[in-house]
């Protein structure tokens, strides 16, 4: 597995469980379990199967949860370190989902001599 699948599958997984932690003692938490935790890890599934659409989607809600930790982190000072954590691991899930595309479009390009 390519190094980028490994930080990303890592990442969805510090990702759910920083969520359980977060809402464990919410009066909603049930669904919030559904809501935050179940996501990360089904993505997680699909990235550990090599599914490139799981790599996707892991991108697309990586924005969603940037956006919901800077939210969070800014109203509710007393969730900031979970806020700001969501945050870290957002980016992580953005960059390593993307990783391989970006180096594959800016990265060395092969020459005819190159082997």
């Amino acid at each position: 597995m390519k190094a980028s699948r490994v930080v990303l599958a890592l990442s969805l997984f510090a990702l759910s469980v920083l969520f359980s932690l977060w809402f464990h003692d919410s009066k909603l938490r049930v669904a919030a379990m559904i809501f935050f935790t179940l996501p990360p890890l089904l993505l997680l599934v699909g990235v550990l199967r090599g599914n490139a659409k799981a790599v996707f989607w892991a991108g697309v809600l990586g924005l969603f949860w940037f956006s919901h930790g800077v939210m969070e982190a800014y109203t509710l000072p007393a969730e900031r370190a979970y806020a700001l954590t969501e945050v870290v691991l957002a980016i992580m899930i953005i960059m390593a989902g993307n990783w391989p595309g970006v180096s594959a479009r800016f990265g060395k390009k092969k020459t005819a001599g190159d082997t």
